[in-house]
């Protein structure tokens, strides 16, 4: 099964192709700018380089979030509207998941954890066993001191707000606290397709309907109408 993965969920971009488990083509962007300006240039760059025609994709993938509003609104966009140009199903993966799994940790609790702004981070807990990765807890979005708040055994964290806070986690956890490797940190599309055909495989439908952005939390827009009204 062939799919074009997409993420733009955090400030780095990636797109990638993958063939069964195989990844084919994968471009990521780390350079901070707006995904807009160039997501549509990095998947014409890919779909070019393995000279593939979007109709012999057999399906889509892209993070539903949680992340950035204006990111997670681009890449689902995109993404929708291929594969409705070719009549294909789309798949939408969790940004904290894809973290997680692409951890690089075999065994262990792992908490995903991306940067929310305003003292805040969307996070989850996984567990690491031989057989997987699977989620431990809800996602939610939380100062980072009160995700720490119960972590009383060893736990990996993955993740922009892994970076960002690591000082605030290593001295709340000491020598509970570890860390996945720096390039771990970003969310990579290959990671997304590879979970996505795992689903696919399982006999997911991956309607491009039901494909919507998982904010958690409300916009600034929303909260500001709160305020006033």
């Amino acid at each position: 099964m062939r799919i074009l993965a997409v993420d733009t969920a955090t400030k780095s971009c990636s797109v990638a192709i993958t063939e069964e488990k195989t990844v084919v083509k994968e471009l990521t962007a780390d350079n901070g700018q707006t995904h807009s300006r160039h997501l549509l240039k990095m998947i014409h760059a890919v779909m070019q380089s393995t000279g593939l025609a979007m109709s012999r994709l057999d399906g889509f993938a892209v993070t539903r979030g949680p992340g950035s509003f204006t990111g997670l609104r681009i890449g689902i966009s995109s993404i929708k509207g291929l594969a409705l140009a070719v009549n294909k199903p789309v798949m939408g993966i969790s940004s904290l998941e894809a973290l997680a799994q692409q951890s690089g940790l075999e065994s262990g609790r792992i908490c995903a954890i991306i940067d929310a702004r305003r003292g805040e981070v969307y996070a989850a807990f996984y567990q690491a066993a031989p057989a997987g990765v699977f989620p431990e807890s809800d996602e939610v979005v939380l100062p980072p001191h009160n995700l720490l708040m119960d972590i009383s055994h060893p736990c990996l964290f993955v993740g922009s707000g892994a970076k960002i806070y690591r000082d605030v986690i290593t001295e709340k956890l000491g020598n509970h606290a570890r860390f996945a490797r720096p390039a771990r940190h970003i969310i990579r599309a290959s990671t997304v397709a590879l979970l996505a055909l795992k689903r696919f495989e399982n006999g997911e439908v991956g309607k491009i309907t039901e494909l919507v952005p998982q904010y958690i939390r409300k916009s600034d827009a929303e909260l500001n109408f709160e305020k006033k009204h």
